[in-house]
């Protein structure tokens, strides 16, 4: 089964960079969007089977998203960040995501121990 992958990023050159990546790894990218407003409101809809979601939005901090999205359901979270996860300390365990992979590190295989 390909996972359905919905990308929650506020910079549209890293959404498209990550799309063209995980669609040629067999993942099925069902959505993007900027903002966790907007990724609260897609994810409802388009019940993706992973969220990749951006510490550092816009409309808020990507640790205050993961219990909204948890409220939809069982999806996997990951969160994503152009820093190193030894940035957010034990934050990225206590808000209740999944996982982190850092931005440069994204690849197939990384979020296939996701969804195994």
């Amino acid at each position: 089964m390909n996972a359905r992958v919905l990308i929650v990023d506020d910079h549209p050159g890293f959404r498209e960079q990550a799309r063209r990546l995980l669609e040629l790894e067999a993942f099925i990218v069902v959505g993007d969007t900027a903002t966790a407003e907007g990724g609260v409101q897609l994810a409802s809809i388009l019940t993706p089977d992973l969220i990749l979601l951006d510490v550092m939005l816009p409309d808020a901090v990507g640790f205050d998203v993961v219990p909204l999205l948890r409220e939809q359901g069982a999806v996997v979270i990951v969160l994503i960040s152009s820093h190193d996860r030894s940035d957010y300390g034990c934050r990225i365990e206590l808000c209740g995501a999944d996982g982190f992979i850092p931005k440069d590190e994204l690849s197939g295989e990384s979020l296939r121990q996701f969804v195994a």
